[in-house]
C-alpha cells in the first residue's frame, strides 16, 4: 500500500512544501485514497504520503502518523503480523487509537529501536523521525518487497528518498543514466548490479538494500548517514533431523500461517492463478482456510492457441475448488498501445514481456474491484522450481560422492523429459566450484567486452569486470541463497510491486515469509529435488488438496506471453528500429546496427538483444 517520500535537509532554511507535493503527485498510482504532509516545526525535514487504504480505512489510521508526541511515520506496505504485536505491546503498557499496523510499526519502535525490525513479519519500506533525538530511522523489508530509493547530495546536505524514481525526478534529482549498469543490460541482460545492492540505473539515486536500516542523525548541521543489514539467511544450518513427514507438516503449518496472516484486510482480497504449482498452492490454501460461502476470486492471464498457455490447468483448478474466475488475454496490438505506460512504472529495464502479462492480471483485479492479490513469487528461487537448478544439485552429489544418487536423479530428471547437458564441466565444477565461478565470470566479461553491436568507445569507457560476479556453488543451498538475497528475486519483486501499484492494487506473497524460508534453508537438498521433481516438498504438501496433474506436472512455464510473435508485429519492428538508431545517436551501439535483421525471440529465450535495445533507448 501507499507511497512514501521525505527530504532531510538541515542547513536549508525551509522544506519546501510544494518540492514535497510534486512528489507525492508522482506517486499518486500508489495511493490514490488521500494525500498527507509534515514538515518539522525546525523545518529541518518534510515527510509526504500517498495513501491506498487497507487495513483501517479510517481517517485516524491516515498519515504521516505521529505517536507518543515523538515520532512521525510515512510507511509503505503491510504488518502481517501486526495483531499478535500489538497485543504483546499493550501488555507492556503502550498505547493505541486506531486500527492500523502503522501504529504497531510506531509503538514497535519506540519500545525496541532499531529491534524492533526483529519482530516484523511484512513487507514494507518505511521512514521514521525521532524529534526527540533528531534521527531519520528507514527501513527495508528482508527480501525487497517495497521499494526505498534514495538520493543524497553531500555539498547541499540534503537526503531526499521515496518509493519511486520519478519522485526523486519530481523534486529535482536529474535524471542520468548509470552506463555501466546500461552497458551490462544490453549485453547480458542484468537488470541488478550484483556486486553493489545499492546501485540503480540512473546516477545520483541509489536503492536501499533488502533487509538494511539507513540511520541519518543530524549534528553540526551535517546529516551523517549509516546503512546497515538487519537479518540474513544461514544457508550453512543445515539439519539431517527431519524426516519427511516432520518436513511436509513443518512446512503446512508455516505456509498456512502465512497464508492466514496475508488474508487480513479491510478491502477485498483475491490471488492471481497461472495455472503452476506456486499460485494453486495459494489459492488451494485459502480454500481451506475460508469461513464464508463466497467463491473466492482469481485472476488470469490466458493465451489461446499459443504452445504456452496454461488454461486448461487454470481450469483443472477453477472446478477443483468452484472459484470465481476472470482472464484477460493481452495481444500485441494492448502491449503496443501500453508499452510506454509499463516503462514509466518500471522506470528501469525489464528482462521481456512476461512482466505485461502480470501487469494486466493486476488490471483485471481492479476492473473488479478487488485491492489486495495474493501471488506466489518466492518458491523459485527458494525451493528450487527452475530447470537450471538441477545440475548444481546433481554436482552437490558428486562432491559428497554420491555418485549413484547422481547418476539416479539424472535418469529421473530425463525420465520427466528434462534435457540437460551434462559432461566434464559438471565434474570439474562439483570440485572446484571457485574456479568453475571464475569461469563463469570471464565468459559473461567476455561476452559483454566481444559484443560487436557496441561502439567500441562506449565499451572501453563502462566496462567494470568488478561488476561481473559468479558465485561459487558447492552446494544447492549456495545458489539459491544467491538467486535469492544477492540476484534474481528482488528483480521479480520489483516487477510485481510497480505492476500491482500502477492499478493501486497490493500484491502480497505468501511464500516470502522469512519464518518459511529460514526453515526452508535448513533442509537438505533433497526436500527441494528429489526424484526428478523440483519443488519436492511442496509437491509432496500439496498432493492431498491439489489436482495429481497440478501437482506433478513436469513441463515449467513461466508467466509467458507470446512475444515471438508480437515483436514480428509491424508497429513493433518500428519501435525496436527507432531504438537502435537512438542508441547509435547516443553513440552506445555501432551503425552498422540499424542494418541488421531484427531477433524476434521468446520471452525467456537468450540474447534477447533486441528486446534489450527496445527497453533500453526508451529509459534513457
Amino acid at each position: 500500500m501507499c507511497g512514501i517520500s521525505g527530504i532531510l535537509s538541515p542547513i536549508k532554511k525551509e522544506i519546501n512544501r510544494s518540492q514535497l507535493k510534486r512528489m507525492t503527485d508522482s506517486l499518486l498510482h500508489r495511493g490514490p485514497d488521500g494525500e498527507g504532509f509534515w514538515i518539522d516545526e525546525n523545518q529541518k525535514i518534510g515527510l509526504g504520503h500517498r495513501r491506498l487504504s487497507i487495513i483501517d480505512l479510517s481517517e485516524s489510521a491516515a498519515q504521516p502518523m505521529h505517536y507518543a508526541d515523538r515520532f512521525v511515520i510515512t510507511y509503505n506496505g503491510e504488518l502481517y503480523n501486526y495483531i499478535e504485536l500489538k497485543s504483546s505491546l499493550e501488555k507492556q503498557h503502550f498505547h493505541f487509537y486506531n486500527h492500523s499496523d502503522t501504529e504497531v510499526i510506531l509503538a514497535a519502535y519506540a519500545c525496541y529501536g532499531i529491534d524492533c525490525l526483529q519482530h516484523f513479519d511484512g513487507m514494507f519500506a518505511f521512514a521514521i523521525w525521532d524529534k526527540k533525538e533528531q534521527t531519520l530511522f528507514g527501513a527495508r523489508d528482508r527480501f525487497g518487497e517495497k521499494p526505498f530509493y534514495y538520493s543524497y547530495h553531500h555539498t547541499h546536505q540534503e537526503l531526499i528518498f521515496a518509493s519511486e524514481m520519478k519522485a526523486l525526478w519530481a523534486a529535482g534529482i536529474p535524471k542520468e543514466m548509470d552506463n555501466t549498469m546500461l552497458l551490462n543490460y544490453i549485453t547480458l541482460g542484468w537488470v541488478q548490479n550484483p556486486t553493489n545492492k545499492h546501485q540503480t540505473f540512473y546516477n545520483n539515486i541509489a536503492s536501499l538494500p533488502p533487509a538494511h536500516y539507513l540511520l541519518c542523525s543530524i549534528i553540526h548541521e551535517e546529516v551523517n548517514i549509516s546503512i546497515k543489514p538487519y537479518w540474513d539467511i544461514d544457508k550453512s544450518s543445515v539439519s539431517k533431523n527431519y524426516t519427511e513427514a516432520a518436513a511436509k507438516e513443518k512446512f503446512i503449518e508455516l505456509f498456512s500461517t502465512s497464508v492466514s496472516r496475508r488474508l487480513r484486510s479491510d478491502v477485498a482480497v483475491g490471488s492471481s492463478l497461472s495455472g503452476g504449482l506456486d499460485s494453486s498452492s495459494i489459492v488451494a490454501t485459502i480454500q481451506q482456510q475460508m469461513q464464508s460461502t463466497e467463491k473466492q476470486k482469481t485472476f488470469s492471464a490466458v493465451f489461446p492457441g499459443f504452445e504456452k498457455d496454461e488454461s486448461k490447468y487454470i481450469q483443472t483448478v477453477i472446478e477443483r475448488f468452484g472459484l470465481d474466475n476472470f482472464t484477460t488475454t493481452p495481444t500485441a496490438d494492448d502491449f503496443i498501445t501500453d508499452f510506454n505506460r509499463l516503462l514509466f512504472h518500471q522506470e528501469e529495464p525489464f528482462q521481456s514481456s512476461s512482466i505485461y502479462a502480470q501487469y494486466k492480471v493486476y488490471e483485471l483485479a481492479k476492473e473488479h474491484n478487488v485491492t489486495v492479490i495474493l501471488d506466489g513469487q518466492g518458491a523459485d528461487e527458494t525451493l528450487a522450481g527452475y530447470t537450471k537448478y538441477y545440475h548444481w544439485y546433481w554436482q552437490e552429489l558428486m562432491a559428497n560422492f554420491h555418485f549413484s544418487e547422481s547418476k539416479k536423479e539424472r535418469r529421473f530428471a530425463n525420465k520427466n523429459g528434462q534435457q540437460i547437458d551434462w559432461n566434464y564441466k559438471n565434474y570439474l565444477a562439483a570440485y572446484i566450484p571457485q574456479l568453475a565461478a571464475n569461469r563463469l565470470e570471464t565468459k559473461s566479461f567476455k561476452a559483454l567486452t566481444h559484443n560487436k553491436d557496441i561502439h567500441p568507445d562506449f565499451l572501453f569507457a563502462n566496462a567494470n569486470r568488478n561488476t561481473i560476479y559468479k558465485p561459487a556453488v558447492g552446494n544447492l543451498n549456495d545458489i539459491l541463497y544467491f538467486n535469492t538475497m544477492q540476484y534474481g528475486l528482488e528483480e521479480l519483486l520489483r516487477y510485481a510491486d510497480r505492476n500491482s501499484m500502477a492499478h493501486s492494487r497490493e500484491v502480497r506473497l505468501p511464500f516470502l515469509s522469512h519464518e518459511l524460508v529460514e526453515f526452508i534453508f535448513t533442509l537438505p537438498s533433497s526436500f527441494k529435488i528429489h526424484n526428478g521433481f523440483t519443488k519436492y516438498l511442496l509437491r509432496l504438501s500439496m498432493q492431498d488438496i491439489l489436482p495429481k496433474s497440478i501437482v506433478w506436472r513436469t513441463d515449467k512455464i513461466g508467466f509467458e506471453p507470446p512475444q515471438k510473435q508480437w515483436m514480428q508485429h509491424n508497429t513493433m519492428q518500428e519501435y525496436i528500429q527507432e531504438s537502435r538508431r537512438t542508441l547509435v545517436i547516443k553513440g552506445i551501439l555501432n551503425k552498422k546496427v540499424i542494418n541488421q535483421p531484427i531477433q524476434s525471440k521468446s520471452a525467456h529465450e537468450a540474447d534477447n538483444r533486441d528486446w534489450q535495445y527496445l527497453c533500453a533507448a526508451q529509459c534513457l
